[in-house]
């Protein structure tokens, strides 16, 4: 059984809020993103290694041989409280659900640290001075500092689509089209129930 791909519940954002005030206690800024990489280094590993990740799920396998297997992997090579938390999730349960756990630690770091991890879809790749441009304005625009990640989509025929954590921005050619197309459709519907009414009226009062 994979790690679970799912978007953060209510506890996975517990156990984050907890790793997140744990890490500003033990060393402020420096150690909360150090724990944020290396916990994003196991997911990265999770992923990439299919036998690692079923070592992470697994049911079959003993939490307690689990834990001392952590502790092999990982002790002396990460953060004690990155190893700490994994020990603490395998323990509850809960280490398959390090994905939403760790994706929602990240929103906590990024809206602390006055930042906002902005997705940019475009038709075709922007450049360092295009990408320079966007990140101002977002940065204006949302009063925060704008992670913006730039992703190329090839169905998409020109504009830009915006994803703002849950909120999404398109101002794609696609989607302008499809608007222009539907209030034309729309207009031209009404322009028949019109004619129609007329056609009525004039009949009637004849």
């Amino acid at each position: 059984m994979p790690l679970t791909e799912s978007r953060p519940d209510a506890l996975s954002e517990t156990y984050a809020q907890s790793i997140y005030e744990l890490a500003s206690s033990q060393g402020g800024q420096s150690t909360v993103e150090q724990i944020l990489g290396e916990l994003e280094d196991v997911l990265e590993l999770a992923r990439s290694d299919a036998q690692f990740n079923e070592f992470l799920s697994s049911r079959v396998l003993k939490q307690s041989d689990r834990t001392k297997s952590l502790t092999g992997i990982f002790s002396g090579k990460v953060h004690d409280l990155t190893l700490k938390t994994l020990q603490v999730l395998n323990e509850k349960g809960r280490l398959s659900h390090l994905i939403p756990i760790v994706a929602a630690l990240d929103v906590i770091v990024q809206r602390e640290m006055g930042r906002v991890e902005v997705d940019l879809y475009t038709a075709a790749p922007v450049d360092s001075g295009e990408l320079a441009k966007i990140k101002e304005q977002l940065n204006s625009s949302l009063g925060k500092e704008a992670i913006v990640h730039p992703y190329t989509d090839p169905s998409m025929i020109g504009g830009v689509r915006l994803q703002i954590g849950d909120k999404l921005i398109d101002a794609s050619l696609q989607t302008r089209l499809r608007k222009m197309r539907d209030r034309l459709a729309e207009e031209g519907t009404s322009s028949l129930r019109a004619a129609a009414q007329r056609a009525i009226d004039d009949s009637v009062s004849e």
